[in-house]
């Protein structure tokens, strides 16, 4: 939790925004400033997907086969002109491959001026690009892998529930219900793996600049549909209260969850602060996975325009709404008691608030659980910490736990049956918004007593770091008895001299 500093300074600029507090100056977005960004978007994404839909249709929304009617047939006779001996040979697979319009753009782009365009454009980016710089900035999320993917889950996204306008997106997609909240966090995660994998990842061609366009035209093709049902459906959604869907600003605030709402958030809360140069690097590499989506990069120029950005929406954005509760407890209810963690909701909740403060997760309906799962928390941090500062006083360790960590994620988000299941994915609409198609508050199933898993470690971790610190104060008392003993004798013998 956000613990006040008595030294900070207090004035008429003065602002605090769900537990947190910073000076206003001339740099922050202002609410005026910020409202034309609610209307404005990536118009070259939606030209380019227009373009892509024609050339390969979407499935109309509500008809979702699982095979194509071409291949389904009741009537398999034997092949009069096979051997005897011989087989049928085996049916093809009904199984439809996933429509994949980044595939469509690389295939098609020589033929349509926009979207070579398109692709032209997200490979030269207006800003020099420091390509070692980006390396540096992969591994930062690797460096503090534990408390980057704790604050990506738990702030970045639970507390990011909290902003009604987006919300109002998220919910029409029905892509949070607790079936399948879980599939979607892992496909969000898996865009931020490809991303910081390695340095011909986030390349042009590579798989993270590859996810990036992707996600951009999802974006597109969601802002799409959704204008068109308010224009069949009026009332449907109000573009006057909301702003166009996934504008400009939201992109920004999705950015700077991804990067100035770590640095500056989420791992000060967990007892990590990284260093300067981990902070330049670290924004940088998201400046340009800003630019790759179609995103307005200024306010990621430096890591001081980032943490205005993240101040700014977190002061005029952040507006918990009836909605905002039923999506961030359905998240609740599809992390708890799964794999690997094992965690129980109170557990889940009792991060949540330490990361976002009790009034936003009032705000948002989310239960209290005991204090005992605070101290747990409190147990995950001092982990977090000790491991975090051990590794990165050592370059050579440093250098083997950055790797590893992106080894182990890959293998558990991605391919382990637990994650992904070894499908990755493409960044389809898989969740189309329709009438009627929204999210809907799910109840929760019982939670199950007892410690494990995640909690277990952290129970460790606890007893381990009250240990250590009733030990280091058990010394400073025995060096403060030893000095004043021999101070006294010192003094006695003095004395006696005389």
């Amino acid at each position: 939790m956000a613990w006040p500093n008595p030294f900070a300074r207090r004035d008429e600029y003065t602002r605090t925004a769900w537990g947190y507090t910073f000076q206003l100056t001339p740099g922050h977005l202002t609410l005026e400033k910020s409202h034309p960004l609610k209307h404005s978007y990536d118009t070259l994404g939606e030209e380019c997907l227009t373009i892509l839909n024609q050339i390969s249709p979407p499935e109309t929304p509500g008809l979702r086969p699982t095979s194509s009617p071409a291949t389904i047939t009741t009537d398999l006779k034997p092949d009069p002109s096979l051997p005897p001996t011989s087989h049928p040979p085996p049916p093809k697979s009904t199984s439809k491959p996933k429509r994949d319009l980044y595939a469509h753009l690389l295939q098609h782009k020589s033929n349509h001026p926009a979207l070579e365009h398109l692709y032209t454009t997200a490979c030269t980016p207006p800003f020099p690009v420091d390509w070692d710089q980006m390396v540096r900035g992969q591994d930062v999320f690797y460096r503090y892998a534990g408390p980057s993917l704790t604050g990506l889950a738990y702030q970045s996204l639970l507390g990011g529930m909290g902003a009604a306008r987006v919300v109002e997106t998220l919910a029409r997609t029905g892509g949070f219900n607790t079936k399948v909240a879980r599939h979607r966090l892992f496909e969000t995660t898996q865009f931020i793996l490809e991303c910081t994998r390695d340095l011909e990842s986030i390349r042009p061609g590579g798989d993270g600049f590859a996810s990036a366009l992707r996600v951009r035209l999802l974006h597109a093709a969601v802002r799409k549909r959704i204008l068109g049902l308010e224009e069949k459906y009026p009332g449907y959604y109000s573009v006057e209260e909301n702003g166009v869907p996934i504008n400009d600003l939201d992109c920004i605030a999705t950015i700077g969850t991804f990067s100035a709402t770590l640095l500056y958030l989420s791992l000060p809360r967990q007892g990590i602060w990284v260093t300067r140069q981990e902070e330049v690097d670290y924004i940088a590499l998201w400046r340009l996975i800003a630019w790759y989506t179609g995103t307005p990069t200024e306010w990621f120029e430096t890591p001081e325009r980032a943490k205005m950005v993240m101040e700014s929406l977190l002061l005029n954005e952040i507006r918990p709404s009836k909605t905002s509760g039923v999506l961030a407890n359905n998240i609740i209810r599809a992390l708890e008691n799964t794999p690997p963690a094992y965690a129980s909701r109170s557990f889940l909740l009792a991060n949540t608030r330490w990361l976002n403060g009790h009034e936003l997760c009032d705000a948002l309906e989310l239960g209290r659980p005991g204090m005992v799962y605070y101290a747990l928390t409190v147990g995950q941090c001092l982990f977090f910490m000790g491991v975090c500062y051990f590794y990165r006083q050592f370059e050579g360790l440093d250098r083997w736990k950055v790797q590893a960590a992106r080894k182990v994620f890959w293998e558990f988000i991605v391919e382990n049956k637990y994650g992904l299941g070894g499908e990755k994915a493409v960044f389809e609409m898989k969740y189309v918004p329709d009438l009627g198609v929204g999210t809907e508050k799910d109840g929760g199933s019982e939670v199950k007593s007892g410690i494990m898993g995640v909690e277990g470690r952290s129970a460790r971790a606890l007893v381990v770091g009250v240990l250590g610190l009733g030990g280091v104060v058990w010394g400073l008392v025995k060096v403060v008895a030893g000095v004043w003993t021999m101070g006294r004798w010192a003094v006695e013998a003095a004395l006696s001299m005389r």
